[in-house]
């Protein structure tokens, strides 16, 4: 088709020569004392060719005076290909855990262009990998420099969430925390991964009020799958409960404590250590026994021993009297064995805390069965074979 048009072209064009050819008119040009007589057709190619060499010096002429404003253009998109370039070299060497050329090829990007948030992060990213703090921290006020005013807050929000991680990779929470409330002022309330750094700095200063709190909203908002949610959720009550100093507090603690959340083991076997410190027994053994109804737990009910009662209380046959119930369906458990030994033993009942000892020794040897029967040998004046107890104790903890 183009090939068709070019030859109609030709032809319009050689009918056109053909009759201006045969045209007689003439152009007279009179300058006194000369005159120029010319012919049409010669005068309409003379035309055409001032007005063809007058159109091209003027592009010649606006040509030169834009010179250079297009070499500037031209030297800026290459020095944007190159940092573009440069750029993606840094991100996939960053990536790749190749942190040292991450960082070179981001700072050549922003020699080479306009430093932007972008590059300054990555280069700040690689070295806080590097573990190069000062150039770190120098790559990010360069970030800060780099924002204009009036600008989108993208920048601002990536160079503040860059630095909250940092500062808590260096547990520094308040920091942390400081940054993400800049970033708060700044308008930005719903950002996922601030809510993110925001939690683990809560939980790094100890906050667990308002760590779970920040909880409840990420679950509502299905930022946070429920097993990751319940395993922090979990976390943050046992950093409560060690946090409390008197019994009264930690019991209040516990009564705000979700009913099938404090029967899980760990929470169980924690609060139950807790409470034994500040002297609260009975709700220990308590705690206890409604986990281990709830969910068995051979460490657990080792622990349950330990909550031992007064020697002149009614609690210690009825702590002796539901270990031995759980013994019906918990024969082998070493852990359960142990308990009853360990009370048998505060009971000074000898012969049954001698048989329960050996019970669980024979299913798992362990260093606290060791060391109750050395306690009970004392107690029964038999010096020696304490001291053979102490040594199988300590051979199960020396390395």
């Amino acid at each position: 088709m183009k090939y068709l048009v070019w030859i109609l072209a030709l032809f319009a064009a050689a009918v056109a020569l053909a009759m201006v050819a045969q045209n007689p008119g003439y152009v007279l040009l009179v300058y006194p004392p000369y005159r120029i007589e010319l012919s049409l057709t010669l005068f309409a190619v003379f035309l055409l060719l001032a007005f063809v060499s007058g159109y091209a010096l003027l592009r010649l002429v606006f040509a030169t005076l834009h010179l250079p404003g297009y070499v500037r253009k031209f030297r800026r998109e290459r020095a944007q290909v190159q940092s573009r370039k440069l750029m993606d070299e840094a991100l996939i060497a960053f990536f790749e855990a190749r942190y040292a050329d991450a960082e070179l090829a981001a700072t050549r990007a922003m020699q080479s262009a306009k430093p932007t948030t972008l590059l300054s992060v990555i280069a700040a990213r690689s070295a806080h990998e590097l573990r190069e703090y000062k150039k770190r921290d120098g790559y990010l006020s360069a970030a800060d420099l780099s924002e204009d005013v009036g600008k989108t807050g993208g920048d601002a929000t990536l160079r503040l969430i860059t630095s909250a991680k940092f500062m808590l990779d260096q547990g520094q929470p308040r920091a942390a925390l400081n940054a993400l409330q800049e970033l708060r002022d700044g308008g930005v309330k719903n950002h996922p991964g601030a809510h993110a750094l925001e939690l683990k700095a809560q939980m790094q200063a100890g906050n667990w009020d308002e760590a779970l709190q920040l909880l409840d909203q990420m679950e509502k908002r299905a930022t946070l799958d429920a097993e990751t949610a319940e395993q922090l959720r979990q976390q943050a009550w046992l950093g409560k409960i060690d946090q409390q100093q008197g019994l009264a507090s930690l019991s209040a603690i516990l009564k705000n404590i979700p009913a099938d959340f404090k029967r899980h083991s760990k929470v169980a076997a924690t609060a139950a250590r807790a409470l034994m410190r500040q002297g609260g027994y009975a709700p220990a053994r308590q705690l206890l026994a409604e986990s281990l109804n709830a969910q068995w737990d051979s460490d657990l009910v080792a622990l349950f021993g330990d909550c031992q009662p007064d020697s002149q209380s009614g609690d210690a046959a009825a702590q002796i009297e539901q270990a031995e119930k759980w013994l019906a369906g918990h024969k082998q458990d070493s852990g359960l064995l142990l308990a009853l030994g360990k009370l048998c033993l505060q009971q000074k009942l000898w012969g049954k805390a001698r048989s329960y000892l050996d019970a669980s020794i024979s299913i798992a040897p362990s260093h606290a069965a060791y060391t109750a029967l050395a306690q009970l040998a004392e107690q029964m004046k038999k010096p020696d074979e304490a001291f053979k107890y102490y040594r199988s104790a300590m051979a199960l903890v020396t390395p």
